[in-house]
């Protein structure tokens, strides 16, 4: 039988939405405030869920302590206090929108558990606007 556990995490970070190959303008048109060029910031919410067996001897799909460090590690550490677009190095080229960064912190988390496991990220960068991801 599969169960589904998840644990949230939370992490505060600036971006910019912009392309530089596209004009201020056109920048302006499509990202709107979000193309600020001093930034902005979010408190962003993150859910991670882990889909898997329970394990006979623990009783665990996986153990939450450990699936706690990863997204400390990999995405808190990472990401918690920084601008996106200067200090995250998967952002130097990629625009750091809510559907991308859900799928850099999978790319991120998903090769340190049990292969398995079926993982989805849900992403919060407002109480209404959220993101899910689960590499599909």
């Amino acid at each position: 039988m599969k169960v589904t556990v998840s644990r949230k995490a939370h992490f505060n970070a600036a971006h910019r939405l912009y392309r530089k190959d596209w004009s201020v303008e056109k920048n302006d048109a499509i990202f709107g405030k979000c193309n600020n060029p001093n930034y902005h910031g979010h408190n962003y919410e993150l859910i991670v869920s882990v889909t898997g067996e329970i394990d006979p001897e623990t009783g665990y799909v996986v153990d939450m302590k450990v699936l706690k460090e990863i997204i400390k590690t990999e995405v808190e550490d990472a990401f918690d206090h920084k601008n996106l677009n200067l200090d995250v190095p998967e952002f130097k080229t990629l625009n750091p929108t809510a559907e991308n960064i859900v799928v850099v912190i999978y790319n991120k988390i998903k090769p340190k558990l049990n292969a398995d496991f079926d993982v989805e990220i849900t992403l919060f960068e407002t109480p209404r606007n959220f993101v899910s991801y689960s590499g599909v």
